[in-house]
């Protein structure tokens, strides 16, 4: 970073004319050889605090100044302090116990970034850290913005910028709250940029990131930051995900090399879950991406990265939130995990086949492997998504076929194909009676007969995940018997499909 672009920083994350006075007018000619003097600056410490008229208590309150605003300071007299505020374009006075005079020479730098470091800590504190970092980077020089002292000042714009979003998304966080609006004004004075991002209906407000982008360039930013770095710019919410297939297939292989370049060994245990989380859910939409593009060797590789990457997770090392954000990453790989597995013919009474219908839709045709070739299809059913082939299970009877389809990605459906007095029929079972999200319902195996067939499924509604094992009826797939644990259930037991038991997530 250089000292031009510290001054860029400052610029924005300094308000107004006071940010000139305070760069001390670099991008004249003049001034690099004549400096300014530089202002003083108080920097507002609490929130509500009354710009007054006159230095007294009981004169009139011009407006009320908000954490973190800087003022120039041109004056005191008795308890308070002459400012002029360059945002309103008015001055008055303060008490001076709710401000904090802040100096950019270089000699005072330790002790800022010592303070930056504990504000950044201090939650609903964000826009008086910020103000913190702008003074830091105008007092750093210029090799130290470069070094590890400019990396910390990046890392707490960012870490409090996002902060700052969490709280606006909240639920605490409304809209009209007073103070909540101040702050995110005062924030945005300080030149961070917050963005609403809608993704199933809930709105999000992220941070853009533009701190994180450039600590990653650093080279002296060291392996934790670059991780909080990655795992922040990765966050599915809070991208834009571009309208055509092969544009959102390109950001997620820009999020999934920014991820390996993140995860190095100097990383402790439970960063490295983290990010094994995030490569997972990144790595499974790869897969479902390729496989749509009916790319197999490469849909089967991301899936394979996905379905490894889950695997280096160490649970026990991780915090109620990584939990279950891992939970819900687990659900995105077992939705695809079928893109790994090799092609298998079938060897009982029944097969199916697929083909391209003329408006782009996977048909699926059921089949007697030992009828004619050119004899009608037992059954037939079109989906618009992924139809995974291998996964196909016929029972030994030759009276059903479990089948997992995914129509969207990270959401896998379980098609039924089932003969009774009428002929053959196929019935869906989704993950849950939901509209589509992330979750899978997956065949576990059949029962002897044929009737009946074992079911594992799991869907995340309302931020929770929801797993549960069924003994479901092959002619209505509706649950007969239901558990938590696959192991309350006897029959999964006695009677798992020996390659579901190995592969499955269900049972993580």
């Amino acid at each position: 970073m250089s000292r031009s672009i510290s001054h860029h920083w400052a610029r924005h994350l300094w308000a107004g004319t006071l940010a000139i006075a305070l760069v001390g007018c670099v991008y004249s000619a003049r001034a690099a050889t004549v400096p300014a003097p530089a202002a003083a600056v108080g920097l507002v410490t609490r929130d509500k605090v009354a710009l007054r008229a006159a230095p007294r208590d009981s004169a009139a309150s011009q407006t009320l100044l908000w954490r973190g605003e800087a003022l120039e300071i041109r004056g005191s007299k008795g308890d308070f302090l002459q400012v002029w505020d360059h945002h309103r374009e008015r001055g008055g006075y303060v008490r001076a116990t709710q401000l904090m005079r802040v100096s950019t020479d270089a000699a005072e730098t330790p002790q800022l970034l010592a303070l930056m470091a504990f504000v950044s800590e201090q939650p609903g504190s964000e826009p008086l850290g910020l103000a913190l970092a702008a003074a830091a980077i105008q007092a750093l020089p210029a090799a130290a913005l470069q070094g590890p002292q400019g990396a910390a000042v990046m890392d707490a714009i960012g870490r409090q910028a996002e902060r700052l979003a969490e709280r606006a998304s909240s639920g605490t966080g409304r809209t009209d709250d007073p103070l909540l609006t101040a702050h995110l004004d005062v924030a945005r004075r300080h030149g961070v940029q917050l963005v609403s991002r809608e993704q199933d209906g809930r709105m999000t407000v992220c941070y853009d990131g533009d701190a994180y982008r450039r600590l990653l360039a650093m080279p002296a930013a060291n392996a934790e930051q670059k991780a909080r770095a990655a795992m922040a710019l990765t966050r599915s919410e809070c991208l834009e995900a571009p309208a055509r297939a092969a544009d959102r297939e390109a950001l997620d292989e820009g999020l999934a090399d920014l991820l390996a370049r993140a995860d190095v060994p100097a990383l402790p245990v439970h960063w490295r879950a983290r990010l094994a989380t995030r490569q997972a859910e990144v790595w499974s939409r790869l897969a479902f991406a390729r496989a749509q593009r009916a790319s197999t060797d490469t849909a089967r590789s991301a899936a394979q990265r996905a379905i490894d990457a889950i695997g280096r997770v160490d649970k026990t090392e991780l915090v109620d939130d990584d939990l279950s954000r891992f939970h819900a990453a687990a659900v995105r790989v077992n939705a695809v995990r079928w893109a790994a597995a090799p092609a298998a013919a079938l060897t009982g009474r029944l097969a199916i086949t697929t083909r391209r219908a003329d408006d782009g839709q996977s048909c699926v045709s059921l089949r007697d492997p030992k009828a004619k070739a050119d004899a009608p299809a037992l059954a037939e059913r079109c989906s618009w998504g992924q139809v995974w082939a291998a996964s196909a299970a016929p029972n030994r009877e030759g009276t059903a076929l479990a089948l997992a389809v995914q129509p969207v990605d990270g959401w896998r459906e379980l098609w039924v194909f089932r003969k009774d007095a009428s002929g053959w029929n196929v019935q869906v079972l989704p993950p849950a009676a939901l509209q589509p999200g992330t979750g899978y319902a997956e065949f576990a195996g059949w029962e002897p007969g044929g009737q009946r067939l074992l079911v594992a499924r799991e869907a995340i509604a309302e931020g929770k995940t929801i797993r549960r094992f069924e003994v479901v009826n092959a002619a209505t797939l509706t649950p007969e018997r239901t558990a938590l644990d696959a192991e309350a259930l006897g029959p999964f037991s006695r009677w798992p499909d020996p390659a579901w038991k190995r592969d499955s997530l269900a049972l993580r």
